[in-house]
């Protein structure tokens, strides 16, 4: 389903024209397509019927309230990494109970927090932190549910900075190491032991690393129940691959083929903790060119989205494409192609004073002029969750559209927002 289209050489969300909502709201500007990422939603929960699993829609990849809003009315549950996040999912109308705690570095105060809500499972990620929660629940007389999260080793091809489940990355415990860890489970009684968590980064556009890690996964768990754990959950994590640029993301039926019969023979539940899948085509971020011009044998086409809006390309090296808002040439099925016809090589760049402030590099883009309005596509995963204030710059209002309805989910910041603060009185 694409619900960003041209019509009339005019780019529509659903049914708004884009250059409609930047004029009245304006630029930079992020506009989210509801029935895209729903549709997403209930593509991948469908995908994973046989299974009927726990979808924990990965807050971190978009945490903006009304999306999270739309999305626990849909049946999703939620992902969360931090305090914070597990607050917005409480706004939300979230139930906790189906609620998964991840991250390496879970503090006390989170800890307590999330017992308190009475969350699902903890993704403990080191010894450490199972003794700190053990000794938070034994404080708090409760019993706190754990998924051990175990590094399986496996290469997903991922980029070097979102790789999750290799030795040696942060994330997670060597699988050698868990039968001592569900031992040490089991005999402390303020830990449950539910489950073992597996996430290999993202995106991962093959099902192979899944296959790989749905295996080991269930041998983990055949040979804890031979040793008495009472153990039934199994969670992939996330990572679905997002097409960015063509139809390069397997669709979801596909990864579920080679992960849902492990799940079955093994008689375990499955939990799933996608994002990026579900939110990062559900946007695009419109830019307005400021200027042009044209030195070192280059044209830049400066505009007033940038760097702090939408990190990945700094980041990661990210590729999203990019097209005017309004063009009589056609959006090109190869926005990579080295040369398309009326058009010129350029670089897309912001005005924050940084080299590495782009968002696409010998690109090749119709003739732009100060004014225009372009589309930055893709934009929903990691780009609101990661905007700053970098060159005290105010950060961009939010619309969501579902049909021709559409609706501010958050307000243009100002100046004043910048410094609101930090213009205390100092203490007495």
């Amino acid at each position: 389903m694409n619900t960003f289209e041209y019509r009339n050489q005019e780019l529509y969300c659903e049914d708004v024209p884009v250059a409609r909502l930047a004029e009245e709201f304006g630029t930079p500007l992020w506009v989210y397509s509801q029935k895209k990422f729903l549709h997403e939603f209930c593509q991948l929960r469908d995908a994973f019927a046989e299974c009927d699993p726990v979808i924990c829609y990965s807050v971190k990849a978009n945490s903006n309230l009304h999306i999270l809003k739309a999305l626990n009315e849909a049946g999703s549950s939620f992902d969360v990494v931090s305090g914070g996040e597990l607050f917005r999912v409480l706004r939300a109308g979230a139930d906790t109970t189906r609620v998964v705690f991840a991250g390496v570095g879970k503090t006390d105060e989170e800890i307590r927090f999330a017992l308190e809500q009475n969350i699902l499972m903890f993704n403990v990620e080191s010894e450490a932190e199972l003794d700190a929660i053990s000794a938070i629940a034994a404080e708090m007389g409760v019993v706190a549910p754990v998924a051990l999260r175990l590094n399986p080793d496996i290469d997903a091809k991922t980029h070097q900075k979102t790789t999750t489940g290799k030795k040696g990355n942060k994330f997670g415990m060597d699988i050698e190491r868990h039968n001592a860890l569900a031992a040490k489970v089991l005999t402390d009684a303020h830990l449950e032991l539910r489950g073992i968590h597996m996430h290999l980064g993202s995106p991962i556009l093959t099902t192979d690393p899944y296959e790989q890690a749905a295996r080991k996964a269930v041998d983990v768990i055949a040979e804890l129940r031979d040793k008495g754990h009472d153990i039934s959950w199994v969670n992939l994590g996330g990572g679905f691959g997002l097409s960015y640029r063509n139809e390069e993301a397997p669709d979801y039926k596909t990864y579920a083929q080679v992960i849902v019969p492990h799940i079955k023979a093994a008689g375990c539940k499955l939990a799933l903790e996608p994002g990026r899948s579900i939110i990062g085509n559900a946007c695009v971020l419109v830019s307005r060119v400021i200027y042009t011009k044209r030195e070192g044998g280059k044209l830049f086409v400066i505009q007033n989205g940038a760097m702090n809006d939408l990190a990945r390309p700094a980041m990661y090296d990210a590729f999203h494409r990019i097209w005017p808002v309004n063009s009589d040439i056609p959006l090109p099925y190869d926005c990579e192609a080295p040369e398309i016809p009326g058009c010129e090589v350029a670089d897309v760049v912001g005005p924050v004073c940084e080299s590495s402030d782009y968002f696409a590099k010998n690109r090749c883009l119709p003739p732009l002029h100060r004014g225009d309005l372009l589309a930055t596509f893709s934009a929903g995963a990691y780009g609101t969750a990661m905007s700053s204030n970098y060159n005290s710059r105010p950060r961009a209002a939010e619309l969501l559209v579902n049909g021709s309805d559409v609706r501010l989910i958050r307000q243009r910041e100002t100046y004043a927002d910048l410094i609101a603060l930090e213009e205390t009185e100092p203490a007495s």
